[in-house]
């Protein structure tokens, strides 16, 4: 994907859909103290295992905030996610957002839950629910690319890459997907 960044700016939240900025005031020990904080959503990921690629699947897209703060990413390194909006299952959510961003149809028995964590805890302090999932070629229902206006590019990052990958500093990745990464190392679910 070539993004092409173009009339970037900043104003100032009134109506907001998806954070919600408050101010907190509290007493901590005695002191008093105040953060200002974004309330949203929490989340599913889901680090997706290629058994035929022996690769994971991974999405890349333009944040604007990373780009707000560091203009030579114009992409980021993510796990397939979605925030948690709807009243079904985590489960459910994850085998959504994987056919919606991926083009994959896992069934929802194969989506095994591996730990949740708290993300951005200086500012927001959601939720992230990680999952893992093996898919193959006879899962795949279409390209992928996500829904509506979102622009999702999909990358396969062969397994004996993982170490170059996550100390590439010229690639803005996430926690999550590092953490995942590790996690898979560990517990070798191939």
């Amino acid at each position: 994907m070539k993004n092409i960044i173009k009339d970037f700016k900043t104003n100032n939240l009134k109506d907001t859909r998806f954070v919600h900025p408050v101010k907190i005031t509290y007493s901590l020990n005695g002191k008093q103290k105040a953060w200002e904080a974004v309330k949203s959503f929490d989340s599913v990921a889901v680090l997706l295992y290629h058994e035929e690629k022996d690769a994971f699947l991974l999405v890349k897209q333009f944040r604007a905030p990373v780009y707000l703060n560091d203009e030579s990413h114009l992409c980021t390194y993510e796990l397939c996610a979605g925030i948690i909006d709807k009243d079904v299952s985590l489960e459910q959510i994850a085998k959504e957002e994987i056919d919606e961003e991926c083009g994959y149809d896992v069934p929802l028995e194969a989506i095994e839950k591996v730990t949740s964590f708290y993300t951005n805890v200086g500012v927001s302090g959601s939720c992230q629910n990680l999952f893992y999932a093996k898919i193959n070629e006879s899962m795949k229902v279409h390209d992928g690319g996500g829904i509506n206006d979102e622009q999702i590019d999909l990358m396969f990052l062969p397994i004996e890459e993982i170490d170059e990958f996550i100390f590439d500093e010229s690639k803005a990745k996430t926690p999550g997907l590092m953490f995942s990464f590790y996690w898979f190392m560990k517990n070798r679910r191939i």
